[in-house]
This record gives structure tokens, C-alpha cells and sequence, in this order.
């Protein structure tokens, strides 16, 4: 369960520098690792709490990560995840390059137009295009693979090395947020997902 003082992303998603995710990670067919609901609430053993404190402490391990709202149930933890794309090393080397190869075609352009006395043309320079921003997608949703995967390594290796018994689904799912409307809503499921237990998906 969310600590008291986490912060809802509701009417804060156009505010984030980055891609936000809705990530889903399961236990190993579904095996109720994490806890059991009670009133509404989620009482966490000593792999949720795990989990709780991976999650909360992520930004020390992953400074360009962000998990602004996340629920721990019995078999599975939904998180909103946010990646930062200026504090990404690939990311911020990438854009760094691309305004430096950008500036450098502007000034050779812009004095190409200058000598030929086309001043309406100066600034008529290609963008980066449709490709990079592609391949910023998928930087980040590389850079998120390794948060998740950090995360539950963390949790099974505390489970090792304390004789609990664990596991995690093999994979994970997680889809982008592309708007404020959709981002209250996962931000509602979420908040509202132990109370709803008994009726969730992933309740067994």
C-alpha cells in the first residue's frame, strides 16, 4: 500500500519531463507473496515490505526514474513509473549531440541562404524527425526495463537470503500514458485497488 505521504500524479501529468508508464508485475502464478487484504487495506509481510521499500527509495538507485503512485497486492504491484529523459546518460548524450548536429546544420543552411540571398529560407532546416523520436521511446522504455528488473532482483534476493519462499512472473506489463484523462484513471484503479479487491483481475 502507498505510504501517506506519496504524491497522486492526478492533474500532474502534464507536468513530467519525460514517458510516463503503467507497469503491472506479477508473482510467479500468482502466489500471494506480498500479503493478504484486510478492510481494505494491504497487509504486508516481509517481501511486500521489501518491495515497499525498493519502490520508495528507487530515485537513490535509479536517479532518472520516478514512482510517483504504486499499490502492493497479495500477487502483483501496479506502479506509475516516470523516466526522465535529461537524466538519462544515453538520453542526454543523445540530445546533446542532436542540438549540436542541429546548430551546426542550421549555421552551415542559414549561410548557404545568406550567399544565395534567400533570407526567407534561413530557417527552413529538417527536423530530427519521426525516427528519433522513436528511438527516445525506446531508450526509455529500455532504461524502465532496468529499473523494474532492479527492483525485483532486490526483492528475490532478499527472499534468498531470509528462506522465504518467491517468485516473479517471468515478465512484466507496462503500456505509456498518453494523456491526463487516462493517467486519473490508472491513478483511481490503483488508489481504489484494495478496496476492490475481491472483484480485481488478478484476486484468487
Amino acid at each position: 500500500m502507498p505510504l501517506p505521504n506519496r504524491h497522486t500524479p492526478r492533474a500532474k501529468w502534464h507536468n513530467y519531463n519525460g514517458a510516463e508508464y503503467f507497469v503491472t508485475i506479477c508473482t510467479t502464478d500468482r502466489a500471494h507473496y506480498f500479503g493478504t487484504v484486510r478492510d481494505g487495506q494491504t497487509q504486508l509481510t516481509a517481501a511486500g515490505e521489501c518491495l515497499r521499500t525498493q519502490i520508495e527509495n528507487v530515485q537513490n538507485h535509479y536517479p532518472y526514474a520516478e514512482i510517483p503512485l504504486y499499490v502492493i497486492m497479495p500477487n502483483h504491484v501496479h506502479l506509475i513509473v516516470v523516466i526522465d529523459g535529461d537524466k538519462t546518460p544515453y538520453d542526454r548524450t543523445r540530445r546533446d549531440a542532436a542540438c549540436h548536429v542541429r546548430n551546426n546544420a542550421d549555421a552551415a543552411h542559414d549561410a548557404d541562404a545568406a550567399r544565395d540571398g534567400n533570407a526567407d529560407a534561413a530557417r527552413d532546416v529538417p527536423t530530427m524527425g519521426k525516427n528519433v523520436l522513436m528511438q527516445n521511446v525506446a531508450n526509455r522504455q529500455g532504461w524502465l526495463s532496468v529499473c523494474v528488473g532492479g527492483i525485483k532482483s532486490a526483492v528475490t534476493r532478499f527472499a534468498r537470503e531470509n528462506g522465504l519462499p518467491f517468485g516473479w512472473q517471468s515478465r512484466y506489463h507496462d503500456r505509456i500514458v498518453r494523456s491526463q484523462n487516462e493517467m486519473n484513471r490508472i491513478a483511481e484503479y490503483i488508489e481504489q485497488n484494495p478496496a476492490k479487491w475481491e472483484t480485481d483481475c488478478f484476486y484468487g
